[in-house]
C-alpha cells in the first residue's frame, strides 16, 4: 500500500502503519520477537553520506590529537558512521580503524542527484547484492533541488515543483525496490533547503535570497517521496529530518535550545569542504554549537543528530 495523502498527514499515516506493524509484531501469541540486528550497513546517497578515501568528510573534519592537519576520521563522525558504529560496524574509507575488511559499503557520492541512486544500487547488486541482514541508509534530494531552483526565474516555479514531484516519486521507487531486494531500508527526507545558510538572508522584509521558494520546492519533493512509500514497516523505516531540523532553526532563532546559530555555515571560506577542519572555523564558532558547516551541509551536530534519528528508528521499527 502506498502513501495518497502529502504533508502532515501522510507521514502519520507513514508512522501509523510503522507503530500499527510494530503492535502486530508484539501480539504474536506469547512468541518473543527478536529485534532486528543487521549484518552490515550499506549507504546510498550524496555528499551528506560521502567518506572520502582520505577519511575527510562533508562535515567540519575533527582532527588527530596534536596535528593540524591530520584528520581523525573516526571523530566527528556522519550520520551513516554513527548509524553503522551503533552495530559494530566501520565503513572501508574510514582509516585509522582496526577492522580487517570491513563488511559495510558506501555507495554515496559527491553531488549526486536522484538520477544517480538507481546507479549506486546497481553497483551494489553488480558486486553480490542485497543480503536479508543489510540495513540501507538513504538520503538524496537536496542537489536536486538547488539545481532545480538554479533555472528560476527561465523556469517558472510550477515547472521546477512538477520536475522536483517527479524526483521524490523516484527515490520512493527506487527504496521500494531496495526493500523487495530483501533489504531493511532508512529513508531520510530533505532538510528544508529554504533553512539552509545558501537560501540568503531570512530576516523579516529582506529580498536578499529565496528561502520561500525553496523551502516550498524542498516541501514538494519531500512530499512526492513520501506518498509514493509503500507503507509497511517492516521493511522500510521514515526519518523525518525535515521537520527535526525546522524546529531545530527555530529553536535557535528564539534563543533557546543548544544550538548557537543555524543561519551560517562555520567554516571558513578558506577551508571548503571536505578541507574544513576544527582549526579552520570562522571566529565565533569556535567552541559554539552552529548546526551548518557551510552554506548546505550540516556541522558534527547536526550530522550526530541526524545519526541519532536514524539509530532510533532502526531500533524502533518492526524490522
Amino acid at each position: 500500500m502506498k502513501l495518497s495523502k502529502l504533508n502532515g498527514t501522510g507521514r502519520a499515516a507513514l508512522l501509523a502503519g510503522v507503530l500499527a506493524s510494530a503492535l502486530l509484531a508484539s501480539c504474536g501469541g506469547g512468541q518473543q520477537v527478536q529485534k532486528f540486528v543487521p549484518t552490515r550497513v550499506i549507504a546510498f546517497g550524496d555528499e551528506t553520506s560521502v567518506i572520502k578515501a582520505d577519511g575527510s568528510k562533508y562535515t567540519v573534519n575533527a582532527l588527530a590529537g596534536g596535528s593540524t592537519t591530520t584528520i581523525d576520521c573516526s571523530s566527528n563522525p556522519i550520520w551513516v558512521q554513527s548509524v553503522a558504529a551503533a552495530y559494530g560496524f566501520v565503513f572501508p574509507e574510514c582509516q585509522g580503524t582496526s577492522a580487517v575488511d570491513p563488511v559495510s559499503r558506501n555507495f554515496s557520492t559527491v553531488g549526486a542527484q536522484v538520477a544517480d541512486l538507481s546507479t549506486q544500487i546497481d553497483q551494489l547488486l553488480a558486486s553480490g547484492g542485497f543480503a536479508p541482514g543489510d540495513l540501507v541508509t538513504v538520503l538524496v534530494g537536496a542537489n536536486d533541488v538547488i539545481t532545480q531552483f538554479g533555472q528560476y526565474p527561465a523556469v517558472g516555479e510550477g515547472q521546477l515543483a512538477a520536475n522536483l514531484d517527479a524526483a521524490g516519486v523516484e527515490v520512493a521507487n527506487q527504496v521500494n525496490r531496495i526493500a523487495g531486494l530483501g533489504a531493511k531500508v532508512l529513508i531520510s527526507t530533505i532538510p528544508d533547503v529554504g533553512l539552509m545558510p545558501y537560501a540568503g538572508d531570512r530576516s523579516v522584509g529582506s529580498t536578499n535570497g529565496s528561502p520561500a521558494l525553496l523551502s516550498r520546492l524542498s516541501t514538494r519533493f519531500n512530499d512526492a517521496l513520501l506518498a509514493h512509500l509503500l507503507n509497511d514497516g517492516h521493511k522500510i523505516g521514515l526519518i523525518q529530518a525535515d521537520e527535526y531540523f525546522t524546529a531545530i532553526d527555530r529553536g535557535t532563532q528564539a534563543g533557546t535550545g543548544s544550538y548557537v546559530n543555524s543561519t551560517l555555515g562555520a567554516c571558513q571560506a578558506s577551508a571548503p569542504l571536505p578541507k574544513c577542519t576544527t582549526n579552520t572555523l570562522v571566529a565565533d564558532a569556535v567552541g559554539a554549537v552552529w548546526l551548518w558547516a557551510d552554506d548546505r551541509h550540516l556541522g558534527p551536530t547536526g550530522q550526530a543528530a541526524l545519526g541519532s534519528l536514524a539509530l532510533t528508528r532502526a531500533q524502533n521499527n518492526p524490522f
